[in-house]
């Protein structure tokens, strides 16, 4: 994989560890605070997830990458990304229909997963 697909897709990982590390920096220097739903929405900006619901996605993404890798590639795209499912679909070469229907069924498992 090469070309700008790939360097959106490095990017998003970057994003999530940059985000998902702050998170656990600002929590450890500070506990505590109220639990809030998670809304997996893909207009959503990240920026404003608080700390906690930062790394409730992550341990949740991390379980999913544990029982379907391809389906936490393309939450990781699309909500740290922001890659739209065509791009999503390039980077990681499966159809646009095969993203949106891993995008569907992350959305559920992630809400289940967090709560």
């Amino acid at each position: 994989m090469a070309g700008p697909a790939h360097f959106f897709a490095i990017a998003a990982q970057m994003m999530r560890r940059i985000l998902v590390d702050a998170a656990r920096v600002r929590r450890s220097a500070k506990r505590g605070g109220g639990s809030r739903k998670v809304e997996l929405d893909e207009y959503r900006i990240t920026a404003q997830a608080t700390d906690r619901e930062l790394l409730a996605l992550d341990d949740a993404i991390k379980a999913l990458s544990g029982k379907d890798a391809r389906k936490a590639k393309v939450v990781e795209l699309r909500f740290f990304g922001g890659m739209s499912l065509r791009e999503t679909a390039e980077a990681l070469r499966i159809s646009e229909d095969t993203v949106s229907r891993d995008w569907a069924f992350a959305k559920v498992w992630l809400a289940h997963e967090i709560r």
